[in-house]
């Protein structure tokens, strides 16, 4: 069934009053409790650009229809109402939220009314900032002593984190300087350092405790700890940029920019970055430069902050709704970020697919902070395009780009474009590695494909585990008591490393001790060894399904068992189709048979061709040859029996054979066994409680046989 399509929003100026008002409640709800997990719960569910998309269609609705605005509405309030579990802190003067601006014409506009508003023939002066991603705070002091630290909760109420606050090294407890005043409240940014967020994220996971999201996450979430402690363990900074009540000012006409120098010789850590423009090209210039630098910033941020310069102007221009009218929050878009690339690994999947991942300057994207990209492939990096690489044709991925970062569907981040004229003059083209990085094996690139592979199937750590699971699944060795969970268990200690090691595990048991482990006994461990030494024996078949050759399925190997008879055979002519191997091609008489099998063809000779080319292969499978008693010969297939060349369908409880017996018997006659019936079906085999598949049998009119008379026709 296809998904359906979200339906779009309808357009704001063909809604009726009706139809407004039941989508202001549904929006309201919605922002509400995204208010609720971002500012109680530190828990952020939807990225920055979806929500003030919420608000911004909240706003465009209230607009048309003024006399639907509730004084309850997320558009008149600030934030969220204080948690429970701390004291309640009344703010003397409330700490509003910002406007957003998202484009250089909404920046261009805010300073135009703020022209109109004061009747100013000039661009008043404005001082930028960048916008810190943390957590707001309000301090105040009386008589230079800090004597209260709250949270900015829902802009009229927080919560009281004082004892919290003086463990924060850039937060004094005593104001400098002489020009204090009598009582003043101090405002500004909780917040914490990329590389303070990725160490404390490090050691939470070491001791299994919650990872956080981001830097903003882990910084609000440590100050509101009820245990003091350990918000003093978490290493929270602070910037100081605004103010609330003021007894006094410490200088005659205070200006924003005044004001900030005063609060870092009174000993706050004020951002360095912050700047006066004159100018809406100065603003807008100092947005770009920020936007550029944003990655290699220390800390968050996630746009820029104008605000008029002159307090008094401020105070004239004065509030509208929930924000002042003297300052406005220039955004920068969720989705994507700059940042540069530093490296490019080469990671090795379990199925030998080598992938190229960007190794970047850590960057907040979409609320997350992002250190790795995806490279998808050669192709990719090349800018070919390949896997719907959104890059211009001809544009190449290097090591020391500057690149822009974007999160695919919101969860995996990929790399969007290259910012060219940022490109180091040593940045040279990069050539993919046609041996595995981690084992070192030869890497093939089959045609038609983008995806470079280890050859190293059984011998490359990357691929072990899942090469292993393979090796002793139920149509491979199917060892008794050696399933995913021992396999993970047994390669994690070291005992386990390629399957040689399986049938060696008795002999090194003095060593490992294997009974003394959780879950097992003497009796189990007895057990264990007894179902491994019964698998020293093996059918042809199985053995080349286990061996986890690409594209070799259970069909496959059958084919191939059935083609060559003897394991003899079938390991001589292995080696000498790879042995006869060059990068022209394969010209030998043993590659010829081989692609001339009946179901075989080109791909899967090639790939059977170069698993046995790549030298540690055939050392790692004549390891484990040299563990096993007998590889029974496969048997040959009858070709003049009742059912060759029909196609079989097996169905419901068998109770005169299993279901592998019948395969096994009826593939030994010729015939080929199906999952599923269809038109092209000759029989279908039907046991006890048979369901759809003898339903279907009967509306396509396939011959529907019982056990007895299966056994029959080919003769018991």
């Amino acid at each position: 069934m296809m998904a359906k399509k979200p339906i779009a929003p309808a357009d704001i100026a063909k809604l009726t009053k009706p139809k407004a008002k039941i989508e202001l409640t549904r929006l309201r709800l919605e922002i509400e409790g995204h208010n609720a997990a971002y500012y109680q719960k530190d828990a952020p569910k939807i990225s920055d650009a979806e929500y003030d998309a919420l608000r911004r269609r909240l706003e465009e609705i209230e607009q048309k229809f003024p006399d639907l605005v509730s004084a309850s509405s997320p558009t008149q309030t600030v934030g969220a109402a204080p948690a429970r579990g701390f004291a309640k802190v009344q703010h003397a003067v409330p700490m509003l939220s910002l406007g957003n601006a998202f484009a250089d014409e909404d920046v261009t506009e805010f300073v135009e009314r703020v022209q109109r508003f004061l009747k100013l023939d000039a661009v008043p002066a404005i001082v930028a900032e960048p916008k810190i991603d943390g957590l707001s705070l309000s301090l105040r002091y009386e008589h230079g002593e800090l004597v209260r630290a709250a949270t900015r909760g829902d802009g009229f109420t927080g919560e009281d984190v004082t004892a919290n606050v003086r463990t924060i090294k850039d937060i004094p407890n005593t104001l400098k300087g002489k020009a204090i005043p009598a009582a003043c409240e101090l405002r500004g940014e909780v917040y914490m350092l990329k590389q303070d967020f990725l160490a404390l994220n490090r050691r939470q996971e070491e001791a299994g405790d919650t990872v956080f999201a981001n830097p903003r996450n882990s910084a609000a979430g440590s100050l509101r700890q009820k245990d003091v402690a350990i918000t003093a363990s978490r290493p929270l900074r602070f910037f100081a940029y605004a103010w609330g009540e003021m007894s006094d000012y410490p200088m005659k006409e205070p200006t924003q920019h005044k004001m900030l120098q005063w609060l870092g010789h009174a000993g706050f850590v004020v951002n360095p970055e912050i700047t006066q423009c004159h100018s809406v090209e100065d603003a807008l210039a100092f947005y770009r430069r920020i936007g550029e630098q944003r990655a290699s910033l220390p800390y968050d941020i996630d746009g820029v902050v104008y605000k008029v310069d002159r307090l008094d102007y401020q105070e004239r221009l004065g509030f509208v709704s929930r924000s002042p009218r003297w300052a406005i929050a220039h955004k920068f878009a969720a989705e994507q970020a700059t940042t540069v690339l530093e490296k490019i690994d080469i990671q090795v999947g379990r199925t030998g697919a080598m992938t190229p991942v960007a190794r970047l300057q850590p960057v907040t994207v979409g609320g997350v902070v992002v250190q790795n990209a995806t490279l998808h492939n050669e192709d990719y990096i090349k800018g070919l395009g390949n896997d719907g690489a959104p890059l211009r044709d001809g544009v190449d991925i290097r090591e020391g780009d500057t690149v822009v970062v974007q999160r695919a569907g919101d969860v995996i981040p990929q790399i969007v474009s290259v910012v060219m004229e940022k490109r180091p003059a040593s940045a040279k083209p990069y050539h993919f590695p046609h041996k595995c990085p981690v084992c070192g094996s030869h890497a093939v690139r089959e045609e038609g494909e983008a995806v470079w592979r280890c050859t190293g199937a059984l011998i490359c750590p990357a691929q072990a585990v899942e090469r292993l699971k393979h090796f002793v699944s139920r149509l491979a060795f199917d060892i008794d008591g050696l399933g995913e969970k021992q396999i993970e268990l047994f390669h994690e200690r070291g005992w386990v490393q390629e399957p040689a090691d399986i049938f060696t595990l008795k002999a090194r048991n003095a060593e490992l001790k294997i009974e003394q482990l959780e879950g097992y006994g003497e009796t189990s461990v007895r057990n264990l060894f007894a179902a491994i030494d019964a698998r020293r024996t093996i059918e042809l078949h199985r053995l080349i399904f286990a061996l986890g050759i690409r594209h070799v399925g259970e069909g496959n190997a059958k084919l191939l068992a059935r083609h060559y008879g003897t394991l003899d055979a079938f390991l001589d002519a292995m080696r000498a189709a790879a042995d006869a191997q060059t990068e022209e091609g394969n010209t030998s008489e043993a590659y010829q048979d081989l692609d001339n099998i009946g179901g075989i063809g080109d791909v899967v000779a090639e790939a059977v061709v170069e698993f046995f080319a790549e030298t540690r292969n055939r050392a790692a499978l004549d390891a484990l040859l040299a563990e096993l008693t007998e590889v029974l010969p496969a048997e040959k297939v009858k070709r003049d029996t009742a059912v060759a060349g029909k196609t079989v369908v097996f169905t419901g409880s068998l109770s005169k054979f299993t279901r592998d017996e019948a395969k096994a018997a009826a593939e030994r006659l010729g015939a080929k066994v199906a999952g599923s019936v269809s038109k092209k079906t000759d029989y279908v085999v039907a046991g006890e409680d048979a369901g759809s598949k003898l339903t279907k049998a009967k509306d396509l009119g396939v011959a529907v046989l019982t056990e007895d008379e299966w056994l029959a026709l080919i003769g018991g």
